[in-house]
């Protein structure tokens, strides 16, 4: 389901940059893509999503907890230092899974191009090869910026804030433990969608562009002159194109995680702490 609001979220995004997708709601969107490509094919990034979780989720969540705490011998622990190392492992992890990021992109919306201009990948490995043959290391970097950028955001306004809301949930009653991080998991994904949802924008157009066969130049080539270029063309709203997957999968995946996490540590600690 997080992966199918995923696909649909990219998908919403991109139409919005070709105008075949303005004003139209998820529900229709989705039923309208299925419809003409088929359900299954909204799972065409699965792979390529399984690698990027991989790198991405682990990387992220296993190095704020190691500078949140290298950070606590200096100084407690707050809002702000939890913002700062979120921000941090953030970048750090997107930079890591920033190939199979631009992979999966590529996969999600190859069949909604036309057909003259489809890349017709069979898989993740075929995509991730044909990629580093045909485009060379630096196809892997495009969108590097925007990605790294809604990363540090990410870890910032998803795990930083999610950090501080154990504690501010804990404070104001709410002890036990999932109700505890469901509470949190819930707010830190709200923010976490209304703040990175620009960048997402940027990301993915920015992953998904061509080179102009004429001036031989690409339309995008930073975060921030994606996001000023798409507001002034297309309206400030249209970064939020497809926020409802977008907030679906944002705050599915962030209470599914947190979840997990929490219930990982606590068989961890029942199996081997404790004894």
């Amino acid at each position: 389901m997080l992966l199918l609001t995923s696909e649909v979220a990219v998908r919403m995004n991109l139409a919005n940059a070709s105008g075949s997708g303005v004003n139209i709601s998820f529900g229709k969107f989705l039923v309208e893509t299925a419809k003409k490509d088929g359900l299954l094919n909204l799972y065409s990034g699965l792979g390529a999503g399984i690698t990027r979780q991989i790198f991405y989720a682990t990387t992220r969540l296993g190095l704020f907890e190691v500078f949140r705490d290298e950070m606590a011998k200096y100084r407690p622990t707050d809002i702000w230092s939890r913002l700062l190392t979120g921000c941090v492992s953030g970048g750090i992890a997107a930079l890591i899974s920033c190939p199979a990021e631009v992979t999966l992109v590529r996969m999600s919306n190859d069949s909604t191009l036309p057909l003259k201009d489809r890349r017709n990948y069979t898989g993740v490995v075929n995509a991730f090869s044909r990629i580093l043959s045909e485009e060379g290391p630096k196809a892997f970097l495009s969108g590097s910026g925007p990605f790294v950028n809604r990363a540090m955001l990410v870890g910032a306004v998803q795990v930083g804030t999610y950090d501080q809301f154990r504690d501010t949930f804990k404070s104001l009653g709410v002890k036990n433990e999932i109700s505890n991080v469901l509470c949190a998991s819930m707010a830190s994904g709200l923010i976490y969608s209304l703040v990175t949802m620009p960048f997402e924008s940027a990301k993915n157009r920015m992953a998904f562009q061509r080179t102009d066969p004429i001036t031989g130049k690409k339309p995008y080539t930073n975060a921030i002159q994606t996001i000023t270029s798409v507001a002034r063309k297309e309206g400030v709203l249209a970064l939020w194109n497809g926020f409802a997957p977008y907030y679906l999968r944002c705050g599915g995946h962030t209470i599914c995680m947190f979840i997990a996490v929490e219930q990982l540590r606590l068989f961890y600690r029942q199996q081997f702490v404790a004894k």
